[in-house]
């Protein structure tokens, strides 16, 4: 809910498509009605993978070619207007924006049990939401599953797209493990 409110009161207000298992929908509309929650939203079957359940939302969207689509992870209810804002800005000018933050720790590549430290300068996580022009995305996401592919710009990398970074915030948490959702009420208590 805090992620699609994000989304609604951004200055893009873009249609909203829920992604969740089907399991799941009935709880979700309990909650709705529990939270008195009524932000639009279309709600669509997930699938087996990450991968699957992003292209069954893509394939519910009739649009033109050049309409912008934004990705984001539901499990990132932190993410602000203005990153949501400037995602689309820089898709609409560059055809895709992928926001990321620099790493803070150093960094090391384990292969075949050999470590090896990689340059913290380049390395950069990358969060959600990754925005791009419809055409590019629907394109990307029609070539076969990979296990390689574990976000957006993955998918759209595998057939020679350049991805654009931009900006995120190390406050855009994923919410993955628990004591991620202790450090997620932390930080919208402290209004940040």
């Amino acid at each position: 809910m805090h992620t699609i409110e994000a989304f609604y009161n951004s200055e893009v207000r873009p249609q909203i498509i829920v992604v969740l298992h089907p399991d799941f929908h009935a709880h979700w509309k309990q909650l709705c009605a529990a939270y008195d929650f009524h932000i639009s939203h279309t709600l669509v079957n997930g699938g087996e993978t990450r991968f699957h359940s992003v292209k069954n939302g893509l394939d519910t969207i009739t649009d033109e070619p050049g309409a912008l689509i934004a990705i984001h992870d539901a499990v990132r209810p932190l993410t602000s207007g203005q990153i949501i804002n400037e995602s689309y800005k820089c898709a609409a000018r560059n055809g895709n924006a992928v926001t990321a933050v620099k790493s803070r720790d150093s960094v090391r590549q384990l292969k075949n049990g050999v470590s090896a430290s990689l340059l913290r300068e380049e390395i950069y996580l990358i969060q959600t939401p990754q925005t791009f022009r419809s055409s590019q995305i629907k394109k990307a996401y029609n070539q076969p599953y990979n296990d390689k592919f574990t976000d957006d710009a993955s998918v759209a990398e595998a057939l020679g797209i350049p991805v654009n970074l931009i900006e995120g915030s190390h406050k855009n948490i994923k919410i993955t493990f628990p004591e991620d959702i202790a450090i997620a009420e932390l930080l919208m208590s402290s209004g940040s």
